[in-house]
C-alpha cells in the first residue's frame, strides 16, 4: 500500500464551528460589559493606587480554557473550554484602547474599529481554512476518530455518533486503509448513549422561528431592499466626491456628504459589488425554485454589510453596530431560506 500524501496540519471537521462560537461568545461578552458598565458608572475594583482591571479576569477565563483542553476529554469539556475562552477574549479585546494608547484610555474611538477588524480576521480566516479544499480521507478519518475518543471518555448522543459515522464513510470512499476505517467505526458503534443537551437546544430553537420568515415574499422584499440601498449609497457618495464634500446644518435637518477619502472609496466600491450580485439576482428571484438568487443575495448582504461596518466603525465608534445588526438579520434570514430550500431540493432529487 502506497503512504498517502499528509498536508503539514491535519484541520477538524468540528474546528470551524468551535471557532464561530467563540468568537461570537467574545462579540456577546463585549456588549454586555460595556452595558454593564454604562448602567454602573464605570466603577472601579481596588482601592488606593490599585485599581484590577477586567482583563485580568479574561486572562485567567483564557487560561482556565487552556488548562480545561487539555486536562480533560469530551465534548462537555470541550464546550466549557470554549465558553470560558471566549469570556476571556471578549474581557481582554474590550479594554484594547489601554493597550494601544499612552493614556490607557478605554474610550479610544478606534477601538471598535480594532475589534471589528480582528472578529472579522478571525471569522473569515476559519472559513478560508475549510474552503481552501474538502477535507482529505486522513482528516475525516482523523476528525471521526476525535469523537470516537469522546465516545470512549463520556459517551455520545446520537447526533454525534452520526456525523462521526458519515466521516468514516467519507474516508472510506476517500481511500483511506480498510482496517484503519473499521477500527473507527467499531468504536462509535460502541460507544453508550448519552444525553445530547445543546443539540437539542439546537433543534429547539428554529421551531420558534415565525412561519413568515421563510416566505418567498420577504426574499424579494429584502432583495430589492438591499438593491434600493445600495444604489442610495452610491448616489450619495457619488454626488460627495463630486461636490468635494458638503455639509448642511439647521435645528431640523443636517445633511453632511463626504469628499474623496478612503472611506468613500470603500463604501462606493462595496455599493457596486453589491449592486453587481443583488440586482441580477432580486429579478430572478420571481422563480421561486431557484436556489443561486438567495446565495448572491446572502452574498451581497454579508459584502456591504462587512465593507460599510468597516468605515462606520471608524467614524461612528459602537454607534455602527446598529446598521451591522440590521445587515446581519437580513443575511441570517436570507441563509435560513437558503438552508431550508438547498434541503427541500436535496430532499426531492433523492426521491
Amino acid at each position: 500500500m502506497t503512504q498517502q500524501h499528509r498536508p503539514p496540519v491535519t484541520r477538524n471537521f468540528l474546528g470551524p464551528g468551535h471557532a464561530e462560537s467563540f468568537i461570537f461568545i467574545a462579540i456577546a461578552t463585549i456588549l454586555l460589559t460595556r452595558f454593564y458598565l454604562k448602567l454602573t458608572g464605570y466603577p472601579q475594583v481596588g482601592g488606593g493606587n490599585l485599581h484590577i482591571a477586567h482583563t485580568l479576569y479574561g486572562e485567567l477565563l483564557m487560561m482556565l480554557a487552556l488548562l480545561v483542553g487539555w486536562q480533560l476529554l469530551g465534548t462537555g469539556a470541550r464546550t466549557l473550554a470554549v465558553v470560558l475562552g471566549g469570556i476571556g477574549f471578549g474581557l481582554v479585546l474590550d479594554e484594547v484602547g489601554k493597550f494601544v494608547t499612552k493614556t490607557n484610555n478605554y474610550f479610544y474611538g478606534p477601538s471598535a474599529e480594532i475589534m471589528y477588524v480582528l472578529v472579522v480576521v478571525v471569522l473569515v480566516g476559519t472559513r478560508a481554512l475549510r474552503a481552501i479544499r474538502p477535507l482529505s480521507a486522513h482528516e475525516s478519518l482523523a476528525s471521526a476518530s476525535a469523537i470516537a475518543a469522546d465516545g470512549v471518555a463520556r459517551g455520545l448522543g446520537e447526533h454525534e455518533r452520526d456525523v462521526g459515522l458519515w466521516l468514516v464513510e467519507r474516508a472510506h470512499h476517500g481511500g483511506a486503509a480498510a482496517e484503519d476505517v473499521e477500527h473507527v467505526r467499531a468504536l462509535l458503534q460502541s460507544a453508550r448513549t448519552a444525553p445530547e443537551h445543546l443539540h437539542a437546544v439546537a433543534t429547539w430553537i428554529p421551531r420558534l422561528i415565525p412561519g413568515f420568515i421563510n416566505s418567498p415574499g420577504l426574499s424579494r422584499l429584502i432583495g430589492w431592499v438591499i438593491v434600493a440601498t445600495a444604489l442610495g449609497s452610491l448616489f450619495f457618495h457619488t454626488l460627495g466626491v463630486a461636490l468635494g464634500g458638503y455639509f448642511y446644518r439647521d435645528r431640523s435637518v443636517q445633511i453632511h456628504l463626504a469628499g474623496l477619502s478612503v472611506g468613500t472609496v470603500i463604501l462606493m466600491l462595496g455599493a457596486v459589488l453589491t449592486l453587481a450580485m443583488a440586482l441580477p439576482a432580486a429579478i430572478a428571484l420571481r422563480c421561486a425554485d431557484r436556489v443561486w438568487p438567495l446565495r448572491w443575495l446572502r452574498d451581497a448582504a454579508l459584502l456591504f454589510t462587512l465593507l460599510s461596518a468597516l468605515v462606520h466603525f471608524a467614524t461612528e465608534g459602537f454607534a455602527a453596530l446598529i446598521n451591522l445588526s440590521i445587515g446581519l438579520l437580513a443575511m441570517a434570514i436570507l441563509s435560513f431560506q437558503l438552508d431550508r430550500r438547498v434541503g427541500i431540493s436535496s430532499a426531492s432529487r433523492s426521491e
